[in-house]
């Protein structure tokens, strides 16, 4: 007696995978399924499919492929009908019946589709592309589509990519990671709200206008297109319109958070993630961009129980595991570079792993390892953090012409930008020629944005080097009126201390300590502190600063005219 096949598709619809294993053995091993090609190979892809939930990739490419060398053999009037194609991993073809036997009732290109998508779990896109070029572009549904696009785009193949997204939103303008991937891959919002469907339904309204869509989506396509272009500030006000509309809207205080802490603000990005956390306490995406604020914070508590939530959620996230790198960077480098390793094998696209590697190949003074982490990120997708960490990883190698390219891609990414106006005035602060450059981009980026902290303390520091003491504790001070920061209060205390002022240099260090207990250079500069109070020279001067200058006279006159 012959394994019902309909049976077969009960467990596997009922999610019985491992009851559905077993009786597939029985199913494909059957003596009486020789004879009949047809129903071994519907059988052999029910088996397949119950490998597939089991996460048994390889078995499953296997199995998948004995069905299709089945599937061939039979008679072409026969295999001339496929079943209408289906969603090739929800129904996964479970519409066998014991009255399918004169019939082949598998779709070729879905097992082809299934094939792939084992291929791609097992990170091999290159077979998972070459398994979905044999599907025919007319038989692709929307999933097939957005998994071959995905795949173009692992591939580095732009236009290809570019050009199964289109077709995403030509059918259904809601799939949002295509709007998303066609933002960053430098399409304009005006070319991605053209792809939208505008054929009137029965009602006469345009497909894409349920909620009034056809008034948000396109703002969200906007917002979208501002970020990829480092347009933070119009994404944000976009972002805050649209949360106007939408209170409470995770996705959009998580994206408005992740700009926050990208362009530096840090205090409003942490506010915002707490917001998403308290509407939904199980969210896992961009936990690890949190993690590192709460970090730079210091705020050990907060990363403690967050890094605790995160590991009962889903432990096998890539954002658990930079979020668990964060934690371990003070305790063990070594092991944090790890963690952030093994968020980059589950998703080789998570940009917030290649970041973290590159703080911590710097911190742990391997500059050149950080350059590539860098470069990884900014690959995928550049932003202000991969400029900042090159800019600092050359800096580190004393590589200065490469560093000042870096800050000027920056410049001219984000001509708008005060941190990236002060990425240039820092490498120009590197060598003693460059300080009077340092100067006037220090100022441009305070003019821009006057709250910003960076470049009033990178300003202060500069004063010192020449000498100006009365000039940077007079900006420290009037920032000082509106920040209550503990770095503003270590700068004070550093150019009290190099005047001899100590008593007003402990003031400040012990007030910066007030403010973060974990604030190192407090912590170091108020041991130093105690030595001179004993007479004793903490760290006699340098005089290492060779000549490493720049003779750039294009880049000169580009930085003058971005000015």
């Amino acid at each position: 007696m012959d394994v019902p096949r309909d049976q077969l598709s009960v467990l596997l619809d009922h999610g019985l995978h491992s009851s559905a294993q077993i009786l597939g053995c029985f199913a494909v091993s059957s003596i009486n399924l020789e004879t009949n090609p047809h129903i071994k190979a519907e059988s052999l892809v029910l088996y397949g499919d119950s490998l597939f939930r089991e996460k048994e990739y390889r078995r499953a490419i296997q199995i998948y492929k004995q069905a299709l060398q089945h599937h061939k053999i039979l008679p072409k009037q026969t295999a001339a009908t496929p079943t209408a194609t289906r969603s090739a991993l929800s129904a996964l073809n479970r519409s066998s019946s014991p009255n399918s036997i004169n019939a082949s009732v598998i779709n070729e290109n879905e097992v082809k589709f299934k094939i792939a998508t084992c291929h791609s779990s097992l990170g091999e896109n290159r077979a998972a592309l070459a398994e979905m070029e044999g599907i025919p572009s007319k038989s692709r549904n929307l999933e097939m589509n957005l998994t071959m696009a995905k795949l173009y785009r692992n591939s580095r193949h732009t236009r290809a990519a570019i050009g199964c997204f289109k077709e995403c939103l030509r059918n259904c303008p809601y799939i949002m990671e295509a709007i998303i991937a066609l933002a960053e891959l430098g399409v304009s919002a005006k070319d991605i709200v053209s792809l939208f469907p505008q054929t009137p339904t029965r009602t006469g309204r345009p497909p894409f206008d349920h909620f009034d869509s056809s008034r948000w989506l396109p703002r969200y396509v906007e917002a979208r297109c501002c970020i990829a272009l480092n347009d933070y500030k119009g994404g944000l006000e976009i972002f805050s319109e649209l949360l106007q509309r939408f209170p409470n809207n995770v996705h959009i205080l998580l994206e408005m958070a992740k700009v926050k802490a990208v362009i530096g603000k840090n205090d409003e990005a942490i506010l915002d993630f707490e917001n998403v956390r308290s509407i939904d306490p199980y969210v896992i995406t961009y936990m690890d961009e949190y993690a590192m604020l709460l970090k730079l914070k210091s705020d050990y508590s907060k990363l403690n129980k967050l890094v605790h939530d995160l590991l009962n959620i889903d432990p096998t996230k890539p954002e658990v595991f930079v979020a668990l790198s964060v934690l371990w960077e003070k305790k063990d480098e070594r092991g944090a570079l790890s963690y952030a390793e093994k968020s980059i094998r589950i998703d080789e696209r998570h940009v917030a792993g290649y970041i973290m590697k590159g703080n911590l190949f710097l911190s742990m003074n391997r500059p050149e390892a950080a350059v590539v982490a860098y470069r990884g990120a900014q690959e995928l997708r550049p932003d202000l953090r991969s400029y900042q960490g090159l800019v600092r990883s050359y800096l580190a190698l004393s590589k200065i012409k490469e560093a000042l390219y870096a800050a000027r891609e920056a410049m001219k990414a984000m001509p708008q930008s005060a941190k990236a106006l002060k990425l240039v005035g820092d490498v120009h602060a590197s060598n003693t020629s460059g300080r009077e450059k340092a100067k006037k981009f220090y100022e441009s980026a305070l003019r821009l944005e006057p709250g910003f902290l960076g470049a009033a303390l990178a300003l202060a520091e500069l004063h010192v080097m020449e000498g100006r003491n009365g000039d940077a504790v007079i900006l420290l001070e009037r920032y000082l009126k509106d920040w209550a920061d503990d770095s503003l209060h270590v700068k004070l205390a550093q150019v009290f201390a190099s005047t001899n002022m100590l008593h007003d240099a402990l003031s400040h260090y012990q007030a910066a300590l007030r403010i973060n207990i974990e604030n190192e250079a407090a912590k170091i500069g108020l041991d130093r502190l105690e030595k001179q109070m004993k007479g004793v020279d903490p760290d006699a001067p340098d005089d290492d600063d060779e000549d490493n200058e720049v003779d750039d006279a294009d880049g000169d006159q580009e930085e003058a005219e971005l000015l």
